[in-house]
């Protein structure tokens, strides 16, 4: 059974940075692609970043290129999100997601989701 737990979030101000863990268990994810999400208040749920376990291509959302960095360590099962330079409109639930095959940016892509960790950045 998969399970994804995601740990990190928390209270930053404008500017500040925060990091993000996601352990993954349950099965081998050599093959599986690694993304996070976000859901702010009355908005749909959007892409943030994405990774491949087996070559470690990355995707981002234009919206966080150049201030969030996702890297995963294979040893722990561990895929991180490292958000720097932070913004208020960075503030929403952050979710960990799985999927097995190529990468999409599309939620409904993916098969399993962590519960969440919420994210504030205040201005």
């Amino acid at each position: 059974q998969v399970q994804l737990v995601e740990s990190g979030g928390g209270w930053v101000q404008t500017g500040g940075s925060l990091r993000l863990s996601c352990a993954a268990s349950g099965r081998t994810f050599s093959s599986y692609i690694m993304g996070w999400f976000r859901q702010a208040p009355g908005k749909e749920r959007e892409f943030v970043a994405s990774r491949s376990w087996r070559t470690g291509s990355t995707t981002y959302a234009d919206s966080v290129k150049g201030r969030f960095t996702i890297s995963g360590d294979t040893y722990k099962n561990t895929v991180y999100l490292q958000m720097n330079s932070l913004k208020p409109e960075d503030t929403a639930v952050y979710y960990c997601a799985a999927r097995f095959g190529a990468g999409t940016t599309s939620a409904s892509d993916y098969d399993y989701w962590g519960q969440g960790t919420q994210v504030t950045v205040s201005s």
